[in-house]
């Protein structure tokens, strides 16, 4: 049916899925609603290169745009970021005809711009050369003496509201009102579009897969500028789950593809399991793509038949990375992996670190490494066993210590946010600290409940995640039992529609229980604040008990908070003030006799891998002799 919006001599405008409507969808999911990525170059290599930048255009022709969006400053924005002559001024077309090609798209651009705002009496008139678009010729030749010139000129009309909203079909009884379509309020198209989507996700959230919209109507009544919306659709039958097929795997079991994805036939269906499941198969970094395919007919039995296509990518990676604080010097990490070590997503990784370069001398630097390996599914689809041996020489201010570690434990998820883990570790160190010199072989029985609602794990802006975890250890050297407990809770929270504000905190706290005395404890295991990753401001494991000597002990007890704002400046730089405080004691309950705190301000800048940090900080009570301010480096929020 044609459009007819932009005649307002006409009394009404008919607009159905797949005519205006379905511009504006395109309009607000297409590729065009992105901003292009800047291209870079870094040792002859092009990144982010514009495809229209890399390739010549064939017989350029130059244009100048006169472009009167309409006395409305609200829509002013919408206009011009939609118009793509705008977008691209300065850049030359491909022909005459490619101009009026772009010149017409351009109206259904804004003509969808406007319905999208309610203004369905709109008006688009569009000049070429000073010729209506309309009354050009179908190959039409320019003067080229000079860039053509363009004129675009909008009256967007009044603003609509919603009339009489109907549901049929298997839709009826459902209330508009929770679709978006309330008569009286603004009737923008998008709101439209989506009530369809969401009647047809509803009716596949309650078990029918074939759900599908038959009708989505619009009709403008341009006397009373109301819209009346009509949407039907047909549920179709409650079907289960059928045989699950899988294609496209290479060197990783189909079969535990489809267990690792829980998706067997007779279970209900439910597109938010099936969503999850391609997640979690995705999670396991051994393909490249996955896809859930369901068949567009039921089986002979009612069932759903349904293929999980997968593309394996490559199994074998390695890479580097590295770490810059003032008070801890540089840090550099490396590492070898394979995703698929016995064809079952199994996974081998090798990693090693220097930390401290430039901080301390040749000789007093950190050491580590590490072989660590994992198996999902080992237990059932919801499991996964880890182990690890990993050996390290540290020598932070307060201590020197070597120390092997190995252990072995099994994580199962309890549900998509609580995850529960336990195992065994056995641990032996050789430690020179403000005790002496003594050697330690601890057996522990580490078991931990994670709950992780965060809707971004580097980048996080809504929920929070919570931790709690208990270490019953034995020393095997002095017969000594200890036990740790520690928990901890990180909270966001998202201001504002762009959600450009963000208000995230950080509590936690510890406490070793058992031993004789504080030297019975390896270390390793004693408590300390200061740093990156603590109280900024403060050197490494600065905060700390202290004896006579003004030699750090470590303490059995802490408890450290931390309160950031998130302030987004533009698109991807932002700018992050914070404070840190903390305490460490000696007691098994924090005595906040040396309450420490730490104030400073970051940077973030917005990568696809997560936002690089900056972050400088001063201590607000500083140690004699002690740091003086702290420059952190890094991936990821602090928290």
């Amino acid at each position: 049916m044609r459009d007819k919006v932009n005649r307002p001599e006409k009394s009404y405008a008919f607009l159905k899925a797949g005519t205006a409507l379905a511009v504006a969808a395109a309009l607000a999911c297409g590729p065009f609603a992105a901003q292009p990525a800047s291209a870079f170059e870094i040792f002859g290599m092009k990144f982010f290169e514009d495809e229209e930048e890399a390739v010549a255009v064939i017989d350029p022709v130059d244009y100048t745009l006169t472009l009167d969006p309409g006395a409305d400053e609200d829509l002013k924005d919408a206009i011009e970021n939609t118009a793509r002559l705008k977008q691209d001024e300065g850049k030359p077309v491909s022909g005459d005809l490619g101009l009026v090609i772009k010149a017409r798209d351009d109206r259904d651009r804004i003509l969808a711009a406007l319905y999208e705002h309610a203004r369905y009496g709109g008006v688009v008139n569009v000049t070429v050369n000073g010729q209506d678009l309309d009354s050009l010729p179908p190959n039409p030749e320019f003067n080229h003496k000079g860039p053509v010139p363009v004129t675009i000129s909008v009256i967007p009309g009044p603003v609509f509201t919603f009339g009489e909203v109907g549901f049929s079909g298997d839709a009826e009884g459902r209330n508009p009102a929770d679709y978006g379509l309330v008569p009286g309020a603004r009737a923008d198209s998008t709101l439209i579009l989506k009530a369809g989507e969401k009647v047809v996700v509803d009716l596949k959230a309650e078990g029918r897969p074939l759900a599908r919209l038959v009708e989505r109507n619009a009709t403008a009544d341009h006397k009373t500028q109301t819209v009346d919306v009509v949407i039907a659709a047909e549920g179709g039958p409650v079907a289960p789950i059928g045989e699950v097929g899988v294609s496209g795997t290479k060197t990783v079991d189909p079969n535990f593809v489809q267990r690792y994805s829980r998706i067997n036939a007779g279970q209900p269906y439910s597109p938010e399991a099936l969503g999850k499941a391609g997640e979690r198969l995705r999670q396991l970094g051994v393909f490249s793509s996955v896809t859930i395919r369901e068949a567009d007919k039921l089986a002979p039995d009612g069932s759903l038949p349904m293929t999980i296509e997968v593309s394996e990518g490559k199994h074998r990676y390695f890479g580097a990375g590295a770490q810059y604080s003032n008070t801890d010097g540089v840090g550099l990490q490396g590492y070898w992996g394979h995703r698929n070590l016995f064809g079952q997503a199994e996974s081998l990784r090798i990693e090693g670190s220097v930390n401290r370069i430039g901080e301390s001398d040749l000789g007093d630097l950190d050491y580590s490494t590490a072989i660590l390996f994992s198996k999902p599914g080992a237990f059932g689809p919801a499991s996964t066993f880890n182990a690890s041996l990993k050996a390290s020489i540290v020598d932070p201010d307060a201590y020197k210590a070597f120390t092997t570690t190995a252990a072995a434990g099994v994580s199962i998820e309890l549900s998509d946010r609580d995850t529960v883990s336990g195992g065994g570790e056995v641990m032996w160190s050789d430690v020179e600290d403000a005790f002496g010199k003594n050697k330690y072989l601890t057996v522990s029985l580490p078991i931990e409940y994670v709950r992780d609602t965060r809707d971004d794990k580097l980048n996080p802006t809504e929920g929070y995640r919570f931790l709690i975890n208990a270490k019953p250890s034995y020393e095997n050297y002095r017969g000594t039992f200890f036990s740790s407990f520690e928990g901890a809770i990180t909270g966001y929270r998202a201001l504002g529609t762009e959600d450009r504000f963000v208000l995230a905190g950080k509590l936690s706290a510890g406490t070793i229980v058992g031993g004789n005395e504080l030297s019975d404890i390896p270390a390793t295991r004693r408590f300390f604040l200061g740093g990156g990753g603590t109280v900024r401001g403060y050197g490494y494991q600065e905060i700390s008990p202290r004896n006579a000597d003004n030699k750090l002990l470590g303490g059995r007890s802490y408890v450290a908070a931390s309160a950031e704002a998130r302030i987004g400046i533009t698109e991807t730089i932002g700018i992050v003030p914070f404070i840190d405080v903390g305490t460490v004691s000696t007691d098994e309950v924090p005595d906040f006799k040396d309450l420490r705190a730490g104030a400073g301000v970051g940077i973030r800048y917005a990568t696809p891998f997560g936002p690089l940090r900056l972050d400088v900080a001063v201590p607000l009570k500083k140690y004699p002799g002690g740091t003086s301010f702290g420059i952190y480096a890094g991936i990821g929020q602090s928290f």
